[in-house]
């Protein structure tokens, strides 16, 4: 049997691969050796911007098959029948660390679901956390600034850390939850994932109900203690990576039971809780879960670099039945994660197999940049309204419109009656178990202790105070004995 023949890029064979072109046995190397250049300046080219957030990931194809009716809620057609399936795309993630990090840090964990729907695709782009640090997108780059390594030190450093949150209480409840048990995850199968943000659906008759999405993990929740992952991290780097590779190529497939929380939009203005705070949950006293469909992962990518570093995951990308809230982050998050991809991938990202709708064809007059394809055929026009056929408007929005009232300008979220920052942390708190709480403690203790400046220490001790009292009072005793070692 013959073998393949290698080729440059332009289809022209390769003569040999092992040795350049040179003048003369031991001489220089030639300018004009095409195959030589053409290895090198792609390799150069091999890898693209990592995204600011979210840089180290891992993902699976799978899909979601509808287990009960929601269609009296939405009427998205992936949503309208009990055993309907849908092609899905999961693509997890840590949020601070490079594209180099380990998997076992303590960190929140990015949860990214492409539905290849027929109507489009659907983008949920959420993390393994209910609640976020800020609740405002203008904050969103210094937050993330102060996360991520110093530019001077050139390594993350507790100061920067601690200073924002000191003045972002409303990270407390974050803060809390990031700190505890959860804030390492023993796998990313075992790991809950959340849409986060407050969502809209709209059903056939246009009634509107605000949304959030909860994805149950199916394997159960299993955590590392901060010594466990320290080692683990030590030992594999890639260990979440692993994890999900072998479990899906030995047949072990990892689900998730999809739940959501339904407010009539009309219950959304005297809500206790702003319901579109990205630092709150709504208590399922009050809005209870109600179960949608069975996600499931079972192929794993053939090319991690095309699959998953070039995945790119838009909150903008909805689907007619579902539409965003007022909520101001996710109402950032529409423009912000768009233009990231459109930086790092370009223009044409979508065209790529990973992000390309798979159900459905995209069909729109959006033209040339790089990597542009031919798609659109010849003589296509490339421009709306015209004469020849092309792609028209259907006239039916995808969600149902918001009311809006009041002027323009910089305006702080209305409070609603039960609207704080330290509440729902110092409810989470209260909801722990000794060793639970023992273990908070320690991990923001560990951390706070190695602030340099006390007036920082002491703003954040307040903000576990408010949350609750013997929070704070564990806190702040744990960080006093670490400090006179």
């Amino acid at each position: 049997m013959s073998k393949r023949v290698l080729t440059t890029e332009s289809g022209a064979p390769v003569a040999d691969n092992q040795n350049s072109a040179s003048a003369g046995v031991g001489g220089p190397l030639l300018l004009q050796d095409q195959h030589l250049l053409e290895k090198l300046a792609r390799f150069n080219r091999e890898r693209i911007p990592e995204r600011v957030v979210h840089a180290r990931g891992s993902g699976a194809y799978g899909h979601f098959e509808v287990t009960d009716d929601v269609t009296g809620f939405t009427h998205a057609d992936f949503l309208s029948a009990i055993g309907k399936r849908t092609e899905v795309f999961l693509r997890f993630s840590t949020v601070a660390d490079s594209l180099g990090g380990a998997d076992a840090v303590r960190d929140p964990r990015g949860f990214a679901v492409k539905f290849y729907t027929e109507e489009g695709n659907y983008d949920l782009v959420g993390n393994n956390t209910p609640v976020f640090f800020i609740k405002d997108p203008i904050k969103f780059p210094d937050f993330i600034h102060s996360q991520k390594r110093d530019p001077f030190t050139g390594k993350q450093e507790p100061d920067n850390v601690w200073d924002f949150w000191a003045h972002a209480p409303e990270a407390t409840h974050q803060v809390t939850w990031l700190m505890g048990d959860r804030g390492i995850p023993a796998s990313y199968r075992h790991m809950n994932g959340y849409g986060s943000h407050t969502y809209q659906w709209t059903n056939a008759e246009g009634e509107a109900f605000f949304v959030k999405y909860h994805f149950k993990t199916n394997q159960g929740i299993r955590s590392l203690s901060a010594e466990q992952g320290a080692e683990l991290a030590g030992k594999d780097p890639n260990s979440h990576q692993t994890d999900l590779l072998q479990a899906i190529e030995r047949g072990v497939h990892p689900s998730w039971t999809l739940y959501v929380q339904l407010m009539p939009a009309a219950e959304a203005a005297d809500y206790r809780f702003n319901p579109f705070d990205l630092t709150k949950v709504w208590p399922h006293k009050d809005y209870p879960l109600q179960r949608v469909g069975r996600l499931v992962l079972d192929r794993n990518p053939d090319n991690v670099f095309a699959e998953v570093e070039q995945a790119a995951f838009s909150p903008n990308n909805f689907v007619p039945g579902i539409g965003p809230s007022p909520d101001k982050m996710l109402q950032g998050r529409l423009f912000a994660y768009a233009d990231a991809h459109r930086y790092r991938l370009g223009v044409n990202h979508t065209l790529l197999a990973v992000n390309a709708p798979k159900a459905t064809t995209a069909q729109n007059y959006g033209r040339d940049g790089f990597m542009a394809s031919n798609a659109q055929g010849r003589g296509a026009k490339n421009y709306e309204p015209n004469s020849y056929d092309g792609p028209v408007e259907t006239g039916r929005p995808l969600s149902a419109p918001l009311a809006v009232t009041g002027y323009t300008g910089t305006h702080e979220a209305p409070l609603h009656t039960k609207d704080d920052d330290f509440f729902q942390a110092g409810e989470l708190y209260r909801l722990m178990s000794e060793d639970e709480k023992s273990r908070l403690v320690a991990n923001i203790a560990g951390g706070l202790s190695q602030v340099s400046r006390d007036d920082v220490i002491e703003k954040n001790l307040a903000h576990f105070h408010a949350a609750d009292p013997d929070y704070g009072k564990r806190v702040e005793e744990a960080v006093r004995a670490l400090r006179e070692d």
